[in-house]
């Protein structure tokens, strides 16, 4: 059995990182040319552990960094002009893209309009707690105040 280091995740062998035992012929037939492994020595198994620390802090630091911008949208309160009739029924209705935008002028935050969590538009004048995903799987709550324009 030769031992291989995998570059990419192979389905039914493992993922990438991973020091695998396969046939020499596998190895040198199948991973190698497609560049899906490398054989494994003692120098590309230092590399490959010291690859796989390097992503779990980098990982630890993005879900850290999500948490700081979690904790800075709840102190946030977005308020977004809107026109609206007598009855406080808006012509039109806010959404998430329109609370995307209010968000990046408010906090300089650029956020992707489909990470923000709108079971239906807003269509009334009111008071509204929005959820924001964020990408380090942190979800913050939003005040969001839809006034009407005058």
């Amino acid at each position: 059995m030769a031992q291989a280091i995998l570059l990419k995740d192979v389905d039914s062998l493992g993922s990438a990182g991973d020091a695998v035992d396969v046939s020499p012929g596998y190895l040198r037939n199948f991973l190698l040319p497609r560049r899906l492994a490398q054989p494994a020595t003692d120098a590309s198994l230092r590399e490959a552990q010291r690859r796989r620390d390097a992503a779990e802090t980098a990982a630890r630091e993005a879900a850290e960094r999500a948490e700081e911008t979690a904790a800075l949208l709840a102190k946030t309160v977005l308020t977004i002009q809107h026109r609206a009739g007598e009855d406080g029924k808006l012509y039109g209705s806010v959404t998430n893209a329109e609370i995307a935008e209010a968000i990046a002028t408010a906090r300089g935050l650029k956020i992707d309009r489909k990470k923000i969590r709108l079971d239906d538009p807003i269509r009334e004048i009111g008071t509204y707690m929005v959820e924001v995903e964020l990408s380090g799987g942190a979800v913050a709550r939003v005040k969001t105040i839809v006034a009407e324009a005058k």
